[in-house]
């Protein structure tokens, strides 16, 4: 018989799928976390009844973690717990949210990585000089750099695009962000002229599918046998012309959305702009941006200035 908690996490992830519609990967990466937590019960001869757990026995999964994970990864899990027993309380199933009081590890954040505007062309422009790749991949790579750089979108949002979702005439695509919010992302004249290079092509590509070949009939991008390309496809192949262009093999996706924006604000663009531009819903999360700008100046400044060297 399972227990009160197994139920309890049932209904969240059961919540989180068909009112919430979240991705199939958060849902695994939530259930991971929440088992995890009725096992860390079970072995403790905790309450397995988020209703009588306390905090203290939180606290106690939250101590072992740091033996295993990275305070990033617990940062995550401790967000996951939180919001299970939020949603718990909300919905009246428990009558009080003892994980409210659960404080994540404190982690340093990182300027954001990026590349110069110099390194960016570069990297845009590398597939039409690779040489080991047939015409229609260099074409479809370059489109999708092009993307990546000159919409600012993220390798999720990216990979989700349907040809029904690219407006060429108003220069713009539609995207599912996160929490399925959805935004028209603009592009500029290179990212057009990349399209509609790629889209010319594509059909070659579709032609090679086998099987049920639905899915590949929409998506915008197609691998080289036809079918539509993966998150991990796309960030191998942004790896390949990081490296080609800009000397870069640890290149990721998000990083030319970072260039975007990092660029766009050194260029003068106001910063609520941007955030409507890269959909994020909140301004902190955007304002990380202006620190690596920051950071920009003040090395300009201490390599240029007389009185730095003082």
């Amino acid at each position: 018989m399972a227990s009160a908690l197994e139920t309890q996490i049932t209904t969240y992830l059961d919540w989180l799928e068909h009112e919430r519609r979240s991705p199939a990967s958060t849902r695994e990466t939530y259930a991971r976390a929440l088992r995890a937590l009725h096992a860390f019960c079970e072995e403790k001869k905790l309450p397995l009844d988020a209703e009588r757990l306390s905090l203290i026995a939180l606290r106690g999964w939250l101590a072992k973690l740091f033996d295993t994970d990275q305070p990033s990864t617990i940062g995550r899990k401790v967000a996951t717990v939180r919001a299970f027993f939020r949603f718990l309380f909300r919905k009246g199933l428990i009558t009080k949210n003892v994980a409210a009081q659960l404080k994540s590890p404190k982690i340093r954040k990182g300027l954001p990585r990026f590349l110069t505007v110099d390194e960016a062309f570069r990297v845009v422009e590398a597939p039409s000089e690779d040489a080991h790749r047939e015409e229609a991949l260099r074409l479809r790579d370059r489109a999708m750099l092009e993307m990546l750089y000159g919409a600012g979108v993220r390798v999720s949002e990216l990979r989700g695009l349907t040809i029904a979702d690219v407006d060429l005439a108003a220069r713009r695509v539609r995207v599912m962000g996160k929490g399925r919010k959805e935004r028209l992302a603009p592009f500029g004249a290179p990212a057009l002229e990349a399209l509609r290079a790629w889209l010319e092509v594509r059909p070659l590509l579709l032609a090679r599918a086998r099987g049920d070949a639905s899915e590949a009939r929409s998506a915008l991008w197609l691998g080289e046998k036809g079918t539509a390309l993966t998150v991990r496809q796309i960030q191998n192949i942004v790896r390949r012309y990081g490296a080609l262009g800009a000397g870069r093999g640890d290149l990721h996706p998000h990083a030319l959305r970072h260039s975007y924006a990092t660029h766009l604000l050194d260029a003068g663009a106001d910063l609520r702009g941007i955030q409507e531009l890269l959909g994020h819903a909140s301004l902190a999360t955007t304002q990380r941006y202006t620190h690596v700008s920051v950071d920009r100046l003040m090395a300009v400044y201490d390599k240029a200035h007389p009185l730095a060297h003082e």
